[in-house]
């Protein structure tokens, strides 16, 4: 059977990436040797990371003066890096989920942390609009998709200080100008690459501008100096970075990735308020792309866990919700393709039939 994956992260990737990086770890361009096995420091090597920066680069048209760079620790690791190299005096945050709540809380080690607006009240289900950004902040922290809720900021945001962005699980869906960030970060695990590497856009003229001392692995200024190679990198996860990039610019760029993104997302958002026995639960102008969270209408509540069994007899994967919130979640990023949209609309309505 067709199996339709809906994993949040680590996450779909194009059937071509995974083939041409399984080849690679079999037999690395012929050097008879797996991609595993080879040093970082090989002259096969360094090509992959070139070409993967340049690609970044290219796809979403990144100015002059900043670095792309491949790290190890995840998001998570940013939380901590993020404030250590940029917080000074004090950081705006936005909080609009979990993950945006656990930045903000690292960045409270280094400095004073303005909460500028927050959506917990209402478990998360917007994206608050009005709010000021101190213009004494060193700079403003954006979350820019939510995963376990289900929100999305699809446009940059104009504010009067530098912008830092979690991408994690909306990098390369949209165009993004660039130019507002000072550091944009994400985990690969959810629209480039499997687990183990971390994407950081940092805007090299803002390093270097803090008192503090900052840890050597820590500092951005050493992955810049060190074109990500201070130390071992995750060798495999950027080769199938690159394999992905590769794969973006083949299918038309970022800009396609947007129109694709568009249309599943209407695809599947029509079939949850057409339906009966399923509601979504974000604010409907703040509606993810890329994580779609739906729950059973009241009164079919208690059919929850019969749908949860019924499709995945039918081959839907990882559309459990998140734990924290229960219900629902298809999760389309870009390697999803809209047959599998289409397969998952066609179960709700065959079980509405049901039922």
């Amino acid at each position: 059977m067709k199996k339709h994956n809906f994993n949040a992260g680590p996450s779909i990737l194009p059937r071509e990436v995974i083939e041409d990086t399984a080849k690679a770890i079999l037999d690395f361009n012929g050097s008879g040797l797996s991609l595993m096995e080879i040093s970082h420091r090989a002259k096969d090597f360094q090509p992959v990371v070139d070409e993967a920066v340049a690609l970044f680069k290219e796809l979403l048209n990144i100015p002059e003066g900043y670095s792309v760079l491949f790290l190890g620790g995840g998001a998570s690791l940013e939380f901590c890096m993020v404030p250590f190299n940029f917080l000074e005096k004090k950081a705006a945050y936005l909080n609009t989920g979990v993950w945006a709540k656990k930045a903000m809380k690292e960045a409270k080690g280094f400095g004073e942390v303005v909460e500028v607006a927050s959506s917990a009240e209402a478990t998360y289900t917007y994206i608050p609009k009005d709010y000021t950004v101190p213009a004494d902040a060193d700079y403003f922290h954006i979350t820019t998709n939510n995963t376990i809720y289900g929100t999305e900021l699809k446009e940059d945001l104009n504010v009067n200080v530098p912008m830092v962005a979690d991408m994690s699980s909306d990098i390369f869906s949209r165009p993004i100008d660039v130019s507002k960030y000072i550091c944009i970060y994400g985990g690969a695990q959810k629209n480039l690459a499997p687990s183990g590497v971390t994407f950081v856009i940092v805007k090299n003229d803002a390093v270097g501008k803090v008192s503090r001392y900052i840890p050597t692995m820590l500092n951005y200024q050493t992955h810049i100096d060190g074109g990500s190679m201070f130390n071992t990198p995750p060798v495999v996860p950027i080769y199938a970075a690159l394999q992905t990039l590769r794969w973006i610019k083949a299918q038309g760029g970022v800009k396609e990735m947007e129109r694709r993104a568009i249309e599943k997302a209407d695809m599947l958002y029509a079939e949850i308020d057409r339906n009966k026995m399923f509601v979504g639960t974000a604010a409907k102008e703040d509606r993810s792309r890329m994580n779609i969270c739906f729950v059973m209408a009241p009164e079919y509540k208690e059919l929850e866990a019969d749908f949860l069994k019924f499709a995945t007899e039918k081959g839907m994967v990882g559309i459990k919700g998140h734990r924290s919130v229960g219900g629902f979640r298809a999760s389309c990023y870009n390697a999803m393709p809209k047959e599998s949209v289409q397969a998952l609309i066609d179960c709700m309505q065959e079980f509405e039939k049901l039922h």
